[in-house]
């Protein structure tokens, strides 16, 4: 199996897992739909297609070699942050949404994987992504990984707003001071 078969693999099966799984999320009551929504959605797609090797006039040159016994370690690391974020997409129940939405008895959610970083879901995506830019090697899915990683940042940035305003500023701001955005370990936002 070659290093693009098993990422594409992995990211197939995850995204069929997840999209399996949206009837167990409960009713949308509120959704943020604006250019800026619509345009990191366009960043992440672009994204997707890059790292996943759907431009292949891109793939000049290997910008590096992690050989078989990387590949396979960088495969585990994969998996590992695949399930991160499916701990937080179960952690969060029926609250969980594709998009920025609200759902009925909204409220914060600060434990299990919420009290390592405020969005883990996208914590896991990135450190995906990451990972199968490493073991891709071409310059296209580094690019590929960067523009996911940006396209989750800014989704990230639009949630907190949204969230901010729907369960309040106080005890939202509360939470960004003990809990830091996508980095474990890392300084907090104010």
């Amino acid at each position: 199996m070659t290093t693009v078969s098993l990422f594409r693999l992995a990211w197939g099966l995850w995204l069929l897992s997840w999209l399996l799984a949206t009837p167990w999320s409960a009713p949308t009551l509120k959704r943020v739909v604006s250019g800026a929504t619509t345009l990191v959605r366009l960043v992440i797609l672009a994204g997707v297609v890059l790292l996943l090797g759907g431009v292949s006039w891109l793939d000049v040159r290997h910008l590096w070699h992690v050989g078989s016994q990387g590949v396979w370690l960088l495969a585990a690391l994969a998996v590992a942050s695949f399930l991160f974020a499916w701990w937080a997409r179960v952690h969060l129940g029926r609250l969980w949404s594709g998009a920025i939405t609200r759902k009925p008895a909204h409220r914060l959610i600060d434990s299990g994987p919420y009290a390592l970083v405020r969005h883990p879901i996208y914590t896991g995506l990135i450190a995906a992504a990451l990972v199968t830019a490493v073991a891709e090697e071409t310059p296209q899915a580094v690019i590929g990984a960067a523009l996911i990683t940006l396209g989750l940042w800014g989704k990230a940035t639009l949630e907190e707003r949204f969230l901010r305003q729907e369960i309040g500023a106080a005890l939202y701001d509360a939470y960004r001071r003990r809990v830091p955005m996508l980095i474990p370990f890392l300084p907090r936002s104010g």
